[in-house]
């Protein structure tokens, strides 16, 4: 079934990127992405029971949204919040209440205007998207 992980031991090993430091840069990791169709790209990113989203990270975000509308294309990012203390369990990631996002027509981070899911949010972005 697709959007399963197959091996979930697999995908709990961790990536050393320590050996990759540019000044004070390192690789950041993005938790979902979906390419819709040659039209729009949704980034998404989960974090544990409000945890920040690092600077570094929410820049390399950004530019990732707003490179993406400089080439015709309509681009969201979604900071999602889960509250799954267990770590064996596996976070509904289509049920989590998204709590800022930085979409390319507004080019701002903000809050939704009221309370959502990921998958309300990219449901309606990709309608838009056509």
């Amino acid at each position: 079934m697709r959007g399963v992980i197959e091996n979930a031991a697999r995908a709990q090993q961790i990536n050393d990127f320590s050996g990759l430091l540019y000044g004070k840069i390192t690789p950041t990791d993005i938790d979902g992405l979906i390419e819709y169709q040659d039209k729009a790209y949704v980034f998404i990113e989960v974090k544990y029971n409000g945890k920040d989203l690092p600077n570094g990270q929410r820049l390399a975000i950004k530019r990732l949204v707003d490179d993406t509308s400089k080439q015709g294309k309509v681009a969201i990012a979604l900071v999602v919040n889960h509250e799954v203390a267990d770590t064996s369990a596996s976070v509904p990631v289509a049920s989590c209440a998204v709590r800022e996002l930085y979409y390319s027509k507004e080019k701002r981070w903000r809050a939704p205007h009221k309370p959502v899911t990921t998958k309300e949010i990219v449901d309606w972005f990709i309608g838009a998207a056509g």
